[in-house]
């Protein structure tokens, strides 16, 4: 069964062009031009991926991603036109797993696409709950907890969260967490991995995600 994506833009041009490329790689494409029905359509008919243009009529694509991640789980990517690097942690802090910098080649789309759905798929195969000190992680529900109080993760940081949570103490380079992250040895724009670190540890506490200074990060038990 394909992969169906939605794909949010009210530029008729960037949506169109986007459906045609990834109908013409199998996916099963709808598209919507503004924040409510992007909000409805979401809700309502259960997509794999949603393709979400930062600048929509109506409500914003920011606001969109906010009211679905408190709701669901669905990978999201974020189109931008915008090149300031705090619209793009912005948009990841609401909880967007990836985004793509307006103009982007289709190719560099669908592979984003591509491996958000494989790092779903990776993760229902993989063991389903990590503890690490008072840090639980259940994979299968897509939850976390500290000391049994729930804390909400985008689908990107649980998956940057559970590489850390296998191998507690071990120091993983910044290039190896992004090359996890993309399932990729491109791994191309590392700042959308730096915001993930950065909300990682505003989340689960800088005594819990360590900076190494000069190599990388790691958890400990706290």
């Amino acid at each position: 069964m394909s992969a169906r994506v939605l794909i949010a833009e009210d530029e008729a041009a960037i949506a169109d062009s986007v459906a045609y490329a990834l109908r013409g790689e199998g996916f099963d494409v709808d598209t919507v031009e503004d924040g409510e029905s992007a909000l409805d359509a979401a809700r309502r008919d259960g997509y794999d991926v949603l393709v979400l243009d930062l600048m929509l009529p109506g409500v914003s694509g920011i606001e969109v991603c906010r009211r679905l991640r408190a709701e669901s789980a669905m990978p999201i990517v974020m189109l931008t036109a915008r090149t300031a690097e705090v619209d793009r942690v912005v948009g990841l802090d609401a909880g967007a797993d990836d985004y793509v910098v307006k103009p982007f080649s289709m190719p560099e789309l669908i592979s984003r696409v591509r491996a958000i759905l494989r790092r779903r798929e990776l993760d229902l195969a993989e063991p389903t709950e990590l503890r690490v000190g008072s840090l639980a992680l259940d994979l299968g529900r897509h939850t976390a907890s500290i000391n049994g109080e729930p804390i909400r993760l985008t689908p990107s940081e649980l998956k940057l969260l559970s590489l850390l949570a296998r191998h507690p103490g071990r120091v993983f380079a910044r290039r190896e967490l992004m090359q996890h992250l993309w399932d990729s040895a491109y791994v191309g724009d590392q700042r959308a991995g730096d915001a993930h670190i950065v909300n990682l540890r505003r989340k689960i506490g800088r005594e819990r995600l360590v900076t190494v200074r000069g190599v990388g990060y790691k958890l400990v038990a706290v």
